[in-house]
């Protein structure tokens, strides 16, 4: 009974947290900060829990919990994990108190809102993660739009307003779609022989092989938007930069580390298992989409003169490794962008939180208004390259194990002109280095300025609070860069599975082809 209940209150916790923030007086401003940091450091804590107790050998979810909901409609409060799901939920608890402690001082009004906001995100962002039902997920899919809709709105830069409405009306034009889409395939469900209506995700892997290829291709696009709004994949990347500039630090750290992950998991949880044939079909689409992903996002990211929209393109250019990864449709490429969406998470996140706590001290992001950092700023300089030398995928940081295994996937993909997108891809990885390096180069090299003043405010070194933010972040950046087996091995049988899945429909197999996918509802 505690097992199962271990994941819902993982789940739930930051809600109880936040809820509990709300009756405290707003006139105590660090009670409610520590009430914070407390709720979802605990969350983290549990979510150890998890880690040390999946065991790798298995294929089906574990930490399962179902409870009935609305049983009229065969929806069913459904959650567990895989590999996959544990990996980004770790990500999640992990990113999100330090990025509370490393934001301690950046938010001056509405704290108690602000805070609440924060915990009701994470939530719903670990609801999404370990919901094993669509209409479940559907929930909380659309619960986290609004925390974020108001840290962006209510805490966000000057255009703030118009940042949060973009972001808000992107997400929710694809949501719709995608609720049409969830309503289709539970209705179809209950078409085929001793079928019913439902959202439950492993009744409908079972069903989805009946699938007619015309409906899985309107499915596969209709669930495909709105996950690649969300990546978000060129073209419909146009809301990440106004969204990232105008975010205060928190919330460009949790959009970047955690929210657009999101997508691409989206992609793996359920395009590729649902639709699998559709999905086959669309490699070409997609993969032509990433590749040029990542070279515009790096050559846009090239020409940019503020930090956060440098680091807010790089993104684009980084999400389009992982999905050229997921498209691959190799073991290699799969595995490569699982862990490539936790890397992008601790590299991009530690970069945002960098560069709001200099924001904080100068009030610019403008690249022009800085030189010779180092020299006043030595300890944030370190962290700087190190973090700087992770996102561009240095041998040894944890950047270059995800890309590298990319690579080798797309490399050996026979779905695609592998030699032509993995080409293309590399030109991605050396871009980076360009306009990261650059970027170093112009704020951190050279010589500092004479009056010791930068956009009229002195600069100091990083606190022991913020060191103590990004220590543990950089921790983990040598760890998978050293190590990554210790997160490998936990997705790998996942991976096996999905590979196979769509090894079976290329060939033609008539078997159905989801049928290894039923011990995907054996229980730990």
């Amino acid at each position: 009974m505690i097992v199962e209940m271990l994941l819902t209150t993982i789940i739930f916790l930051p809600l109880l947290f936040a809820v509990a923030v709300l009756f405290l007086p707003k006139e105590n401003e660090q009670v409610i900060k520590w009430m914070g940091l407390g709720g979802t450091a605990l969350t983290f804590l549990l979510s150890l829990f998890l880690y040390f107790g999946f065991d790798s050998s298995l294929t089906g979810f574990q930490f399962e919990q179902r409870l009935p909901w609305i049983s009229s409609l065969n929806i069913g409060y459904h959650v567990g994990i895989d590999g996959m799901s544990l990996l980004l939920i770790l990500l999640t608890t992990f990113l999100t108190p330090l990025t509370l402690l490393g934001t301690w001082n950046s938010i001056h009004h509405q704290i108690k809102n602000y805070t609440s906001m924060i915990l009701l995100l994470e939530a719903g962002m670990i609801g999404v993660f370990a919901s094993l039902d669509l209409f479940l997920f559907y929930i909380f899919w659309e619960a986290m739009l609004i925390p974020m809709y108001f840290i962006i709105g209510i805490w966000g830069g000057q255009n703030r307003i118009y940042a949060a409405v973009k972001f808000f009306l992107y997400t929710l034009m694809g949501s719709l779609l995608m609720l049409v889409a969830i309503i289709s395939l539970a209705y179809f469900a209950s078409t085929v022989p001793g079928g019913r209506f439902t959202t439950d995700l492993t009744d409908l892997y079972r069903v989805a092989p009946q699938l007619p290829v015309n409906l899985q291709m309107w499915m596969f696009a209709a669930f495909g938007l709105s996950f690649a709004i969300k990546v978000p994949l060129w073209p419909l990347h146009t809301w990440l930069p106004d969204a990232h500039v105008e975010a205060p630090t928190a919330g460009s750290v949790i959009l970047a580390g955690i929210l657009l992950k999101m997508g691409t998991y989206g992609f793996i949880r359920f395009n590729l298992p649902l639709f699998a044939e559709a999905s086959q079909r669309a490699i070409p689409l997609m993969c032509t989409l990433a590749v040029i992903g990542i070279v515009y996002g790096a050559l846009v990211a090239m020409v940019q003169t503020d930090i956060k929209k440098l680091v807010a393109y790089s993104s684009v250019s980084h999400l389009g490794f992982v999905m050229l990864g997921i498209f691959s449709m190799t073991e290699e490429g799969l595995q490569g962008a699982i862990i490539q969406m936790v890397n992008h998470g601790l590299s991009t996140g530690a970069l945002f939180l960098l560069v709001g706590m200099i924001y904080d001290r100068t009030h610019t992001r403008l690249i022009s208004d800085y030189g010779g950092v180092a020299k006043v700023m030595p300890v944030f300089a370190a962290f700087f390259m190190i973090v700087s030398l992770s996102s561009i995928g240095l041998p040894g940081l944890n950047g270059f194990v995800g890309e590298f295994l990319v690579m080798i996937g797309s490399f050996k993909s026979t779905l695609i002109d592998n030699r032509i997108f993995t080409a293309i891809a590399g030109l991605g990885i050396i871009f980076s280095a360009v306009y990261m390096l650059w970027m170093y180069q112009r704020v951190m090299v050279g010589p500092a300025h004479a009056d010791g003043l930068y956009n009229g405010h002195p600069l100091t070194d990083l606190t022991r609070r913020e060191i103590a933010a990004l220590v543990p972040i950089v921790l983990f950046i040598v760890w998978i860069g050293v190590y990554p087996k210790t997160f490998l091995g936990k997705s790998a049988p996942m991976v096996k599975q999905t590979v196979e899945q769509m090894e079976s429909v290329k060939h033609g197999s008539q078997v159905k082809i989801l049928g290894s996918f039923q011990n995907r509802s054996e229980h730990r």
